[in-house]
């Protein structure tokens, strides 16, 4: 498989159809429609429950232009398992035939938290499938609750920005330590302002044997609370302030991918979004230099491990 070095080496083919209800400036859609554009032949897609498939499937109507199974919350992992290994028997009973990939998505509630098990379970036996996060940070298709994957500080609906307190007060939890640690053999985090990057490391996930996890920032216009014509700026702005690093961990080597030449402001970044600014306000201070502080414990780490890891 060859990789992507620039925009016009992009695919053109389109396997996410024109006329599901995504919202406008959705990230999720702009991270499903690049990474189909890596596949490498026939590919099924397991789809937990959530925007994406809700949006993309609404009865009688489908946007996906390859097979497609929808799932629940809880098991998009483990029903992937099965249809790799469904595939390895037909192949044994039949003999070798054409190559199916498969593929998951699952946004962040099915993925860091109610579907955490069967991922959990999947990357233990080593079934070879990539696992897609699309990271939109909340529970979106529900209601906008939080999630495991929800900063500190950002406003939800169960986590609302009030007198009692001023937005969600844990920390995210770190979904590609956890995959990392059960010896995978690749593992990265992605975004959709940086295409190129995201389509070689869907191709790398493919090509590897045994399990792959990708984590994906979506940036969501109505959870957010953002201009939707600036979806991309947002998420090449967790880049650049470093809430949202881009690496990979290869067979346990880190590499960082995206390194800012200048780290912006953290303040760029929230200001940007309506679910941050009550971090602005001086009472709140306390709370943004927590944030502030688990953005640099995340860097150092990196660097520590990207250091630590490179003679592997």
């Amino acid at each position: 498989m060859t990789f992507i070095r620039t925009i016009k080496d992009i695919p053109r083919e389109e396997y996410l159809l024109p006329g599901h209800r995504l919202c406008a400036g959705c990230g999720p859609a702009i991270i499903v429609k690049l990474v189909l554009k890596a596949i490498r032949g026939p590919t099924i897609v397991v789809n937990a429950t959530g925007c994406v498939e809700v949006a993309t499937t609404i009865y009688p109507f489908n946007s996906w232009k390859v097979p497609w199974v929808h799932v629940a919350f809880e098991n998009a992992a483990a029903v992937a398992s099965g249809i790799v290994e469904a595939l390895k028997i037909l192949e044994k009973k039949y003999g070798k035939g054409t190559k199916y990939d498969v593929i998951v998505f699952g946004g962040d509630g099915g993925t860091f938290d109610i579907g955490l098990q069967a991922l959990s379970g999947a990357l233990e036996r080593g079934h070879d499938f990539v696992y897609i996060c699309y990271d939109n940070e909340a529970y979106m298709n529900t209601g906008i609750q939080r999630s495991g994957a929800t900063p500190r500080g950002a406003a939800t609906t169960t986590s609302p920005a009030g007198r009692v307190i001023p937005g969600k007060l844990e920390r995210k939890k770190n979904l590609i330590a956890i995959a990392v640690a059960h010896g995978i053999p690749y593992a990265a985090t992605a975004s959709i302002a940086y295409p190129i990057d995201l389509i070689n490391k869907v191709r790398k996930a493919i090509e590897v044997e045994g399990p792959a996890v990708l984590h994906i920032l979506g940036p969501c216009t109505r959870g957010w609370r953002y201009d939707p014509a600036v979806t991309v700026e947002v998420a090449r702005l967790a880049t650049e302030t470093l809430i949202f690093p881009i690496y990979e961990v290869e067979n346990g080597k880190y590499k960082i991918n995206i390194k800012p030449r200048t780290v912006k402001p953290l303040e760029e970044y929230l200001k940007l979004q309506g679910r941050f600014r009550h971090l602005l306000l001086p009472e709140n201070k306390w709370l943004l230099d927590k944030l502030k502080k688990d953005i640099e414990e995340q860097w150092q780490r990196l660097l520590l491990l990207e250091k630590a890891t490179s003679s592997l």
